[in-house]
């Protein structure tokens, strides 16, 4: 077959990629989503989601999906400014801010779409918008995207924070960090972030994406486990929840410009019903008293791999559900990667531009699931892939 173009630039920048071992394929995966996984041919304990709390195949919330696919159909039809801002979008709507303990909350098919939206309804020219320097990629995107201008401080430097968002001239200064670091496992200090906000008349945006479920009465997150109510609050449904889309919090007044400025929920279809159904499930079930065991669960987890883990060089011990181990060089990462696989233990590779360059790492990502034999398995596992890395 013949093409109009030539196709050598991309060939050539795909063979560059592959020289710096920064390439990229995706894992072929079936099965149900579990503390075991088939991955690339290999059956293993799975350390590579955010299946935090193990609900993405419960019963109760696999039901809801189907119940709401044959109640309400297979998709949305179009845009929740058009046709499709459906009942369960509404119902979704009202549990979150009812739970998160706010005026109102919109809800977004995916977490990118929401930062990318909320930034940049928000923001634009005349503001400052502070950012920590390792939030994640839709953050960044939707500061870019913005026009405002953008101060980037060094990883939880609140210093540093506070000097860039005092007296600076600008019409509007937003704050924005995540609350769980999704690549370092880092939780943030907002009580003293908030603070800072406050006293200088910054507002704050807290990404919830790694904390929604998993922290917090009922789960409502990171923020409130430490008593801090940010200006707005946005959070995943595709991670501890379960299922998928994303969710923006906060004062009625806020949601209201979301829905007037926010492209990228204006310009793309809704999400399914079915899918809203599920994940309204999922939040009911992880306010209750069920979703408490699966975080009490998933805490002793969190403490006990980080324990097993203390003489492994590289831990990052952050005493979170997500447990990076440095190994510096992307060869070396996907050389462990293998490894762990083939030992029966899924543990991605997390290179540049994910993460920094030389700082390529496994992250491994705990579940209320896992049991002690699982986490020391990976623990053995990850050191056997450690001794072979020895010259």
């Amino acid at each position: 077959m013949s093409t109009f173009v030539d196709e050598t630039p991309w060939t050539t920048e795909l063979e560059e990629l592959r020289a710096r071992n920064l390439y990229r394929v995706m894992p072929v995966v079936s099965g149900l989503p579990g503390r075991t996984i088939q991955v690339n041919g290999h059956e293993a304990l799975n350390f590579s989601g955010n299946n935090y709390l193990s609900l993405a195949a419960h019963p109760d919330i696999i039901q809801a999906y189907a119940l709401g696919a044959e109640r309400y159909g297979a998709g949305s039809t179009a845009s929740r400014l058009i046709a499709g801002n459906g009942e369960s979008h509404r119902e979704l709507e009202a549990f979150i801010a009812r739970w998160k303990g706010t005026e109102a909350a919109v809800a977004f098919v995916s977490g990118y779409q929401a930062n990318v939206g909320i930034l940049t309804a928000m923001t634009g020219c005349e503001d400052l918008i502070v950012s920590d320097e390792l939030n994640h990629a839709s953050i960044i995107d939707g500061c870019r995207l913005s026009r405002a201008k953008v101060a980037v401080y060094p990883h939880l430097d609140l210093n540093r924070m506070e000097d860039l968002v005092q007296g600076n001239g600008f019409r509007r200064t937003l704050v924005v960090t995540e609350s769980v670091f999704s690549m370092d496992g880092h939780r943030s200090p907002l009580r003293e972030i908030s603070a800072i906000c406050r006293r200088h008349g910054a507002f704050l945006m807290v990404d919830e994406a790694h904390a929604t479920g998993v922290f917090g009465q009922q789960g409502q997150g990171w923020a409130s486990q430490q008593g801090v109510m940010p200006d707005i609050q946005m959070g995943t449904l595709g991670k501890a929840v379960g299922t998928s889309g994303a969710y923006a919090a906060g004062s009625r007044p806020l949601m209201e410009i979301l829905i007037n400025r926010a492209r990228s929920l204006i310009y793309t279809t809704a999400a399914p019903p079915a899918v809203v159904c599920s994940a309204l499930a999922a939040l009911k079930l992880i306010s209750s008293e069920e979703g408490e065991r699966r975080r009490a669960a998933l805490e002793e987890n969190t403490i006990t791999f980080n324990e097993l883990l203390k003489s492994i060089p590289g831990h990052v011990s952050a005493v979170s559900h997500i447990v990076p181990v440095l190994v510096g060089d992307s060869a070396r990462a996907l050389r462990m990667s293998r490894a762990c696989l083939e030992g029966g233990v899924f543990a991605q590779a997390i290179r540049y531009p994910t993460v920094p360059e030389g700082t390529a790492r496994l992250r491994f990502t705990l579940m209320s699931s896992h049991t002690r034999a699982d986490l020391q398995k990976a623990v053995s596992v990850l050191k056997t892939a450690l001794d072979q890395e020895e010259p």
